[in-house]
């Protein structure tokens, strides 16, 4: 906690002392302000804001932008600071508004509903919650911050059977641009309320309580496998047959990974299964379980001993793009060729120890979208996917700002590449509309890809709840609807 001395000199962070927050605020000379910068996941998002404020209630995020709006200063929001983009949760010279305080969860026995802070992390909801025998569909990846996530839209291990995580808020504390604290449900401010299933943080307020719907799980069966380079094409075959059969075991989750990781000298596989009803060794896994295996952690354990157990490393410079393709072999084969040219680029520039790729697959099934469908509504646009797909992610993890600058062309291309063979190979074309927003790139389209009528809806929403367009304007961060082409 900030000490209550005056603050130096600092323009940008006036408005706020003049509103009584002084105590909230952290400088660039605090030891506090240096803590809160290094604990950002990814360095391409360690900015240097003039200050760091960290409220701790509601009263002082509108407190917070009442001043800032006044006083036209330009904004970033924070929760967990897992985003990888430069600017996404962070500015140069502007003021961060640190969620990181607020991060309570309360589970509530007789709704059967979870009131979380946006800037818990995965692993402590899950933590809290396993106290009560309840998971709620979250986060996969224990550092990753609860909002972020949520307005995203939310891939989980229950998208199967309940939709994305926005598909299970019932409800959403929020501060409007004009200072107004409300409350949107499906009854109260319901526009609102589906507007924020997916439409990122930065267009309309800042969430300041997310309230779920809990899930009663007891123990998992899952962990990472680990197979060599040469089970790459039996691999492929499996993820397109596990994709096909999601609806017949909603409960088996896949994600695979084909990965240059320094510890292994060469690209691998990793996956990671989930069973979220515990069965070991269910049939969806049939076509896995024979393949060589060279490293195995799966176990029968629980939602939030995974949240611990899984996390991507921090403290590099990350590139991050997406897309999505028809669940076809022959593509999942070229953006595996494609990753290893990528891998043999960067060897060229970058030595071997000092990167890890990513070239990640998970199944997206037609019935995700129906699932958003019936569990209310998002405004993503996922079920207007009638064929089963793959939801595709290229990353790469960098030492240096430098490698970084020379990475991030190379992983723009792979995806251009992709895009191209698919539609190439299927005269109906072979990629998806859909690009799912929490994994990526700034330059990417997110919310063109949700479709004609979403985009309507959510200008529509910003217009409404943020006339004076206060989140377009002065804060640069998330996905912005005025960028829709």
């Amino acid at each position: 906690m900030a000490a209550l001395v005056p603050k130096p000199a600092c323009p940008q962070a006036e408005c706020l002392i003049h509103a009584g927050l002084q105590s909230q605020i952290l400088l660039p000379t605090d030891a506090d302000y240096a803590a809160r910068q290094d604990s950002y996941w990814s360095s391409s998002a360690k900015l240097k804001p003039a200050c760091i404020i960290q409220p701790r209630s509601a009263e002082h995020v509108s407190a917070t932008l009442k001043a800032l709006v006044a006083a036209n200063q330009k904004f970033a929001v924070r929760s967990g600071g897992h985003t990888n983009w430069a600017g996404s949760n962070n500015i140069d010279g502007g003021v961060t508004i640190d969620l990181g305080l607020l991060n309570s969860t309360v589970f509530d026995a007789s709704s059967e509903t979870a009131t979380i802070g946006p800037g818990a992390r995965w692993r402590d909801v899950y933590a809290e919650l396993h106290k009560h025998g309840r998971v709620v569909a979250g986060g996969r990846e224990g550092n990753v911050g609860v909002a972020g996530l949520l307005l995203g839209g939310g891939n989980t291990f229950f998208t199967a059977r309940k939709g994305f995580a926005c598909d299970n808020v019932v409800s959403y504390e929020v501060v409007l641009a004009d200072g107004r604290i409300i409350v949107a449900d499906k009854d109260t401010h319901g526009d609102l309320f589906r507007a924020l299933k997916g439409a990122g943080p930065g267009n309309f307020g800042i969430v300041t309580k997310f309230t779920m719907s809990t899930i009663k799980c007891h123990r998992v069966w899952g962990g990472m496998t680990f197979f060599p380079k040469q089970v790459i094409p039996a691999a492929i075959d499996a993820i397109a047959d596990f994709t096909d059969n999601v609806s017949k075991d909603p409960d088996s989750n896949l994600i695979c990974i084909f990965t240059h990781m320094p510890d292994f000298k060469d690209v691998v596989i990793a996956t990671l299964y989930a069973q979220v009803a515990g069965v070991e060794n269910a049939p969806a896994y049939e076509k896995w379980l024979p393949l060589p295996q060279m490293l195995n952690t799966v176990k029968m354990t629980t939602v939030s001993e995974m949240a611990f157990e899984y996390n991507i490393p921090a403290g590099f410079h990350d590139t991050w793009f997406t897309l999505c393709f028809k669940n076809d072999t022959r593509i999942m084969a070229k953006a595996s060729a494609l990753h290893d040219r990528l891998v043999a680029e960067l060897k060229e520039f970058i030595p071997e120890q000092d990167f890890i790729t990513q070239c990640l697959f998970q199944p997206l099934p037609e019935t995700f979208g129906e699932n958003s469908v019936t569990a209310g509504g998002n405004v993503m646009g996922v079920e207007r996917q009638t064929e089963n797909g793959i939801l595709f992610l290229a990353t790469t993890m960098v030492k240096t700002a430098e490698q970084e600058a020379f990475a991030y062309p190379k992983v723009k291309k792979w995806i251009e590449d992709i895009k191209e063979y698919a539609n190439s190979i299927l005269e109906e074309g072979g990629v998806q509309d859909w690009i799912y927003l929490n994994y990526a790139d700034r330059s990417q389209d997110v919310i063109g890809s949700y479709g004609e009528e979403n985009v309507r809806k959510i200008r529509d929403v910003a217009a409404r709840y943020d006339s004076k367009e206060v989140f377009q304007r002065l804060c640069p961060g998330g996905f912005k609807v005025k960028d829709v082409k």
